[in-house]
């Protein structure tokens, strides 16, 4: 069934407001996510063989936790965090505890993209600044990241269209944003026009940044 006329000159002050729930969210989840996964991702990166601060045991147990997670389809994670989610924000429906599962989900993909970006690094730039005295840790941070920079880019636009796409189910748990907005005033309504409206404008929004990120990347590459 396809509507032949659209209430989408009356929601307009509706699209908007799901507009910026969207952003919002997204804006929270990279924030945080990206840090924590930037987090565990360099632990991943330094425990590993062979690594800066090696460590079997722990590189076992982190490797084993991100293959555990990062798997899950994310409309079965966000039930699965629920219980956790109440705890840690104090509900589990709504924007709060959408945002607390996108970033948890986040963090756990970024570590990986994370990981595998830093081990692309040349051994002799590290064996460099090693024989310079550098310590670990600096050599983890000023030079290992530093190095990795432009991939590390690529792979966080890469994971900054995959939490937009996690937020458009955010309407499976009562949260707001462009994808409960189009099922709820576009599908469920048989609204087409509604639907594609919203489309448009993730698709719009992910392309901006997409462009960013490429943009950034190609600057830092050529340095």
């Amino acid at each position: 069934m396809i509507a032949t006329d659209t209430n989408l000159p009356e929601l307009w002050p509706l699209v908007g407001e799901a507009t910026w729930e969207t952003v919002y969210m997204v804006a929270i989840t990279v924030a945080i996510g990206g840090v924590l996964g930037l987090g565990l991702g360099l632990a991943l990166y330094a425990t590993r063989a062979g690594g800066l601060y090696a460590n079997r045991a722990l590189f076992a147990v982190l490797n084993v936790v991100v293959n555990f997670f990062r798997p899950i389809p994310f409309v079965i994670f966000i039930a699965a965090v629920q219980p956790l989610a109440r705890a840690v924000v104090g509900i589990g429906i709504g924007n709060r505890a959408i945002i607390f599962a996108m970033t948890l989900a986040a963090m756990f993909g970024i570590a990986r993209i994370v990981e595998q970006n830093l081990v692309t690094v040349e051994p002799g730039v590290i064996e460099a600044a090693r024989s310079m005295g550098a310590s670990r840790l600096r050599i983890l941070t000023t030079v290992v990241v530093p190095e990795a920079l432009g991939p590390l880019i690529l792979g966080y636009t890469f994971a900054f269209v995959a939490i937009v796409d996690m937020s458009a189910i955010a309407g499976a748990i009562g949260a707001g944003g462009l994808g409960a907005f189009a099922q709820q005033y576009g599908y469920r309504q048989f609204d087409t026009v509604v639907t594609w409206t919203v489309v448009l404008i993730i698709v719009a929004f992910v392309q901006v940044g997409q462009w960013a990120g490429n943009t950034l990347a190609r600057r830092v590459l050529r340095r």
